[in-house]
Order: structure tokens, then C-alpha cells, then sequence
């Protein structure tokens, strides 16, 4: 029988993305500062809070596996943070719009007295060009501010797109499940 397994999230997308698997978890909030260091890149950022929310728990839950996970949106290899409200879920919008914009996603398996695996995903999104009606009608509609680039794809965000480029589709909604099995079968836990 696989150690305890848990999400060091309370995301309601990370949850539901786990989910798919099939595998008993339970969700925790990782204690994690979540600002970007100087100078820091946005794959780097990812990488390292990744790394950091599975090792924040796991130091908690001796003995268990912990799953990680962060995404950082990046727009002229800058990092765009989650909006957190509707003015800046607009500014973030109207600034992408007709543009092309990766998205960063991280993820780390973390168990106290073993080596933290990581797999990182890229992610590049077209956005089609958006009139301010188009942008304002989005945002009153789903209200994406706790979403890194002001967008939910897996609703209706997806009309605000021209492409998509990834390898693992669920790797824009915050966790890579492709990654994310890899590691866990790696573990030892019984993934498909």
C-alpha cells in the first residue's frame, strides 16, 4: 500500500484535476511566499514554488507524498500575477489580447527523506484580438481573478482564444496530469 498522498493545494482546479487519477489524497494549503524573487524568470519562478508548496507539507506530514504545483503566466517573458480583482483581470486581458503568452506550470513530488521529483510543462496561448466589450462581457460572466492570466480555458475562456500549443492539455489548468502520473507511478503509487 502507496504512503499517505496529498495535494499541497486547496485549489478547486488542482482538486478536481487529481481527481482524474483515481488515487485517495487529501488537500492541504501550503505556507509558501509566493512573490517572485528578483531577476527571477517565470519557469524558474514556477519551478521553484512548485518545489517549495511539496516540501512546505511534506515537512508536515513525515512520511507522505505531497504533489505541488504552480503556473506562472508570462507575457514578453515577464510574470503575470492572478488578477485578483476586475480591474486588473481587464488590464491583464485588453495587454494579451492579439498576443501570444506561455504559461509556465511546475510540478514537485515531495516525501521527507527522499529526493524531490519535478517536471515542468510549457504552454503557449494565441489570443485572438478582443474588443473591450468582448473582455468586459468575459469578466462579468466568469470572474477569472483567481486565475493566472484572467482566464478560465476549461470554461468559458476558451472562446477567447485563436490556438493552443501543449503537450498535456491539463497542464493550463494548473496541473500537469501527464507529469503528474509519471511521478507519482515513479513513487510507487498504482496509476494506470
Amino acid at each position: 500500500m502507496p504512503a499517505p498522498l496529498i495535494l499541497g493545494s486547496t485549489s478547486p482546479y488542482r482538486r478536481d484535476l487529481l481527481m482524474r487519477l483515481r488515487l485517495p489524497f487529501t488537500c492541504t494549503r501550503p505556507d509558501v511566499d509566493e512573490q517572485p524573487q528578483d531577476g527571477e524568470t517565470p519557469d524558474h519562478l514556477a519551478h521553484r514554488l512548485a518545489c517549495a508548496k511539496a516540501e512546505a507539507v511534506a515537512a508536515l506530514a513525515p512520511g507522505s507524498w505531497v504533489i505541488g504545483s504552480d503556473q506562472v503566466a508570462a507575457l514578453d517573458g515577464q510574470p503575470l500575477g492572478k488578477p485578483g480583482d476586475r480591474d486588473h483581470a481587464v488590464r491583464q486581458l485588453t495587454a494579451m489580447s492579439g498576443r501570444r503568452v506561455r504559461f509556465h506550470t511546475a510540478v514537485a513530488l515531495a516525501c521527507t527523506g527522499h529526493p524531490t521529483r519535478v517536471a515542468e510543462d510549457r504552454t503557449d496561448v494565441v489570443f485572438r484580438t478582443l474588443t473591450a466589450d468582448e473582455i468586459a462581457r468575459y469578466v462579468e460572466a466568469e470572474q477569472p481573478f483567481d486565475c493566472a492570466g484572467s482566464f478560465k480555458c476549461e470554461g468559458l475562456g476558451i472562446a477567447l482564444f485563436d490556438a493552443i500549443e501543449c503537450t498535456d492539455p491539463t497542464a493550463l489548468v494548473g496541473l500537469p496530469l501527464i507529469a503528474t502520473a509519471r511521478l507519482l507511478r515513479e513513487a510507487g503509487y498504482p496509476v494506470p
